[in-house]
């Protein structure tokens, strides 16, 4: 059992989670648990909030896998950008806005 507590401005909330394990040590589950919050906030939570996977509404064939892949490929590419120090969304709408800035971004793992 984790209990959790998150602060965000003036709210405080809480959260009890549950895991089953086969970890001998509590050291060992710890770093596990912080290691799966530390993917969550990395990579889902900018999946989901910056691209907006929650709200794909594409659900038949192969189509949900596919743009998933295009998703992380896109997260992928613009985290290797590094001479724009902004977030991914801004980073995502530059180069939609931006035909040379999006070029820069495609073209700089050709260059290394």
């Amino acid at each position: 059992m984790v209990q959790a507590e998150r602060h965000l401005g003036e709210t405080i909330t809480q959260e009890t989670r549950y895991y089953l394990l086969s970890f001998s040590h509590a050291k060992t589950f710890a770093h596990a648990v912080r290691d799966h919050w530390g993917i969550e906030n990395s990579v889902h939570w900018v999946l989901d909030v910056p691209f907006r996977e929650d709200d794909a509404r594409v659900r038949s064939g192969h189509a949900p896998e596919n743009l998933a892949v295009l998703r992380h490929l896109a997260l992928n590419v613009l985290r290797q950008e590094k001479s724009a120090r902004i977030g991914t969304k801004a980073n995502r709408l530059k180069a939609a806005w931006s035909t040379d800035y999006l070029w820069r971004v495609l073209s700089q793992n050709h260059e290394r």
